[in-house]
C-alpha cells in the first residue's frame, strides 16, 4: 500500500490532479475532501453534507470528522510538499474547537513549522466564511516513513 501512495504522489506531482491519491485513502472520499493549489498555497475543503453532522439541532458539524479533516490535510500537504515523497505517521494531535463548524462548506490551509529529516510538525486553521475566524486549530507532529 505505502509503495502505491508513493506513485500516485508522484504521478500527483506530474498532473495536479489531487483525485487519486483522496481516492487512496477512502476516508478522505467519505466526508468529501478536496484539493486546491493556488501556487505555493494549498487550500482543502470539506463540502456542507449532511452525513457529517454530529449535532442535528445547530447542525453542527461533528468534531471527530473536523478533527479527522484537518489531519488528513496535514498529511497531503506534508507528502505533496517533500522533495522525495515520503510517507508520514502521526505521533501526535490535538485540536482546540473555537466554534461550532455550520452546515456550510468548510476550509482549512496548513502551515509546516518545521521539517527535519525524521520529523515534521504543522500548524491547521480550519474555517468556514472568512478564514480571520476560525472554527478550529490543531498541532499536528509526524514521524516520516523510511520504506523499511
Amino acid at each position: 500500500m505505502s509503495q502505491q501512495i508513493l506513485d500516485i504522489v508522484a504521478q500527483v506531482h506530474a498532473s495536479g490532479d489531487y483525485q487519486p491519491l483522496i481516492d487512496v485513502i477512502p476516508y478522505a472520499g467519505v466526508i468529501g475532501l478536496e484539493i486546491e493549489r493556488f501556487g505555493d498555497e494549498m487550500v482543502f475543503r470539506l463540502p456542507a453534507n449532511p452525513e457529517n453532522i454530529g449535532n442535528p439541532t445547530l447542525p453542527a458539524i461533528h468534531g471527530g470528522v473536523l478533527a479527522s479533516f484537518m489531519e488528513l490535510s496535514a498529511v497531503f500537504q506534508l507528502i505533496t510538499a517533500l522533495p522525495q515523497p515520503r510517507l508520514p505517521k502521526i505521533i501526535d494531535f490535538s485540536v482546540d474547537y473555537m466554534r461550532a463548524g455550520q452546515l456550510r462548506d468548510t476550509f482549512a490551509m496548513c502551515k509546516v513549522e518545521r521539517q527535519g529529516r525524521r520529523v515534521a510538525n504543522c500548524s491547521i486553521k480550519c474555517w468556514q466564511g472568512k478564514r480571520s475566524e476560525p472554527i478550529a486549530s490543531s498541532r499536528a507532529h509526524f514521524l516520516f516513513d523510511d520504506g523499511e
